[in-house]
This record gives structure tokens, C-alpha cells and sequence, in this order.
């Protein structure tokens, strides 16, 4: 494999910048219905590609505030992204982990303080991770709760300011954790879940807390040599039970697909998972797949090849031709696995 392998030119008008309303009216890429060729849908029809036996999987992971906006003493705004709190690390505040923007003029001892000048948290030290990074530790007044100062982090090819948090999420989010949103999921409505569960299929959840670094592209040449980021996991032993024993799985993003195949690899339903699928990766639970258009030289994008083999490239093709919105607003595909 060689990064270049998962190129392609994005047009930046093809990145859609504000969700579509209905939720379910964005477009739907039909691969699987008649292998090597294509149908145009919409989200809605999704519970006419279903039956009973089928067990359609979502991930309920919320997503929580994390992005804030503070000043130095002289002035100088940082954004300040929150990655990881250090539990029970601290007598005097919470500590945390995380991205600072810009990282060089805020060293060690560096004070950030808010609009009206008092002190929110102080930056204590740094940490280097094994992608080469340095996050900031940086340990918060006593009494903040940095998520209520902080505001939610729309991906960073998303330039519209006026998208509500509300948006961001999906109907079915439940458990806080995720930084961003599980996207294949936004394309849902309650009005859709019902429709699935009329035709006989069943809907279960799992928990996926996705971190900051799913929108890090691959930066060396042999993707398979990229350092995968870890994520945590849950799905509940009974739920597991009723997926293993459907008649398909269909998988609603990779965040789920991640999640499902995690519990079957490593034989755990709860964690943290540096599970990073790629190649000829041999998919146990996942059948089916729907998911958004992904970003170039992502590891979304090896995952979706070693699901659907290097048809993905005719599928984006006709995406792109076909002039369907891509990224996190954008329309939907859905595929089944590649059989090897």
C-alpha cells in the first residue's frame, strides 16, 4: 500500500458546509443492491434495503463541548482543545490534555485566562504522543468544569458559524464522550427508526467515544505504518448476542463498524481500541455498511477499502460525478463487504 492509493481531488464545493434538513433527504449511494452498478436514493429509502433477520447497529456516543476560547496575558487568542482529562491528578483543579493552538507561545507556565481577564487554567507541562505530536497538560481553576466554558468542535473543513450544536448530534446520542459526531448517523430520524424496526429489523446501540484524531490525515508514505489513535468502547453482552446471531449486520458508520469489530478481535465488549483496519483485515461481524464520503488519504478511507475492496474508487467516482456533498454534512453510501 502507498498513501497515494487513497487520493483523490475534492472539489471544495463538494464539501458540504451545512447539513441538509430533513435529515433523511440527503442522498444515498446504493452499492449494494445490484453489484457494479448504482442506484440514487435517499437516506429514507435505507428501511426498503432491509428485512427481518437484519440487525441495523448505531452508535449513541453524544458529542460533548471541548473547544474554548482563551486569551493570554497579553492578549493573544489560543484555542484551546480538549483531548483527555487526567483523572484524580490534581488538589486544585480538574487536569486535562489537550491541543493548543498555537502551541509554541504557550510554554510551560503560560496562564489563560477568559473575555473578562480572570484565570481559567494555567499550562503545567507537555506530553508527546507516538504520532509525533506534543499536547499541552494544563490544569484548570478550581471549581471549572472546562466543558461548561467550552463549545462544541465542528470538523475543521466546516467554515459556517451559524450550525447549532443540536444539529451536530444524532437522535439517538445517549452517552457523552465524543468529540465529534458520529456522521453516518446525523442522516437519521425518528421517523426512519420506526420505519426500520415496521420492516422487521431490529436497532441496537453501541458506544463509541471518537476522539479529535479522526480527522488526522495518513502523513507517511506506507499507511499501514500510520499510528492509529485509541478510542473506548461498549457494547452490552446482550446486544452482542442479538448481533452475532442476525441474519445481517448492517453497520451505520465506521465508528460503529470500529466498535463491532473491536468486541470480536480482541474478545472484549469494553475498553479502549487501537484496532486500525486495513488491507485484507477479516471483517467478523460487519455485513453491511453505510457511511459518509470520506476525507482524502483518511484512515476512513483504508478501513472502507479493506471492507469493500478498490471498488470504493467507482463508487466515489460516480459521487463525484454525480456532484453528492461530501464530509461530515454530506450524503451517504452504503456498501456490503467484499467477499474474499
Amino acid at each position: 500500500m502507498h498513501v497515494s492509493d487513497f487520493d483523490y481531488e475534492l472539489p471544495p464545493e463538494l464539501i458540504a458546509q451545512v447539513p441538509i434538513e430533513p435529515r433523511d433527504s440527503a442522498r444515498l449511494l446504493d452499492a449494494l443492491s445490484k453489484p457494479g452498478s448504482y442506484i440514487d436514493r435517499q437516506v429514507s429509502d435505507f428501511s426498503d434495503l432491509i428485512g427481518p433477520g437484519d440487525v441495523v447497529v448505531v452508535n449513541n456516543s453524544k458529542v460533548m463541548p471541548c473547544r474554548l476560547e482563551l486569551f493570554k496575558g497579553t492578549g493573544g487568542l489560543v484555542e484551546v482543545l480538549l483531548v483527555r482529562h487526567l483523572e484524580g491528578s490534581s488538589l486544585v483543579g480538574q487536569i486535562w490534555e489537550v491541543l493548543i493552538r498555537p502551541m509554541k507561545r504557550c510554554p510551560s507556565s503560560t496562564e489563560l485566562l477568559d473575555q473578562s481577564g480572570e484565570k481559567v487554567c494555567k499550562v503545567v507541562g507537555r506530553k508527546s504522543v507516538p504520532d509525533g505530536r506534543d499536547l499541552a497538560v494544563v490544569e484548570f481553576e478550581k471549581d471549572i468544569d472546562p466543558h461548561r466554558l467550552a463549545s462544541v468542535a465542528f470538523p475543521p473543513y466546516i467554515h459556517t458559524k451559524d450550525i447549532t450544536p443540536e444539529r451536530y448530534q444524532t437522535v439517538f446520542a445517549r452517552q457523552p464522550g465524543s468529540v465529534a459526531a458520529p456522521t453516518a448517523g446525523l442522516h437519521f430520524t425518528d421517523s426512519l427508526m420506526r420505519k426500520i424496526v415496521t420492516r422487521g429489523a431490529k436497532i441496537v446501540t453501541v458506544e463509541l467515544q471518537i476522539g479529535l484524531d479522526t480527522f488526522r490525515p495518513i502523513v507517511v508514505d506506507d499507511p499501514s505504518l500510520h499510528h492509529i489513535h485509541s478510542e473506548n468502547y461498549f457494547i452490552d453482552e446482550r446486544d452482542f448476542e442479538e448481533i452475532l446471531s442476525a441474519n445481517r449486520v448492517l453497520a451505520i458508520g465506521t465508528t460503529t463498524t470500529r466498535a463491532l469489530e473491536s468486541a470480536a478481535t480482541f474478545e472484549q465488549l469494553s475498553g479502549s481500541t487501537n484496532l486500525y483496519i486495513y488491507g485484507d483485515y477479516d471483517f467478523k461481524v460487519v455485513d453491511v455498511m453505510l457511511t459518509n464520503f470520506h476525507v482524502p488519504r483518511s484512515t476512513l478511507l483504508v478501513m472502507l477499502q479493506a471492507f469493500c475492496g478498490n471498488s470504493w474508487r467507482n463508487i466515489y467516482r460516480y459521487a463525484l460525478e454525480s456532484k453528492y456533498r461530501f464530509l461530515s454534512f454530506g450524503d451517504a453510501m452504503i456498501v456490503g463487504r467484499s467477499q474474499r
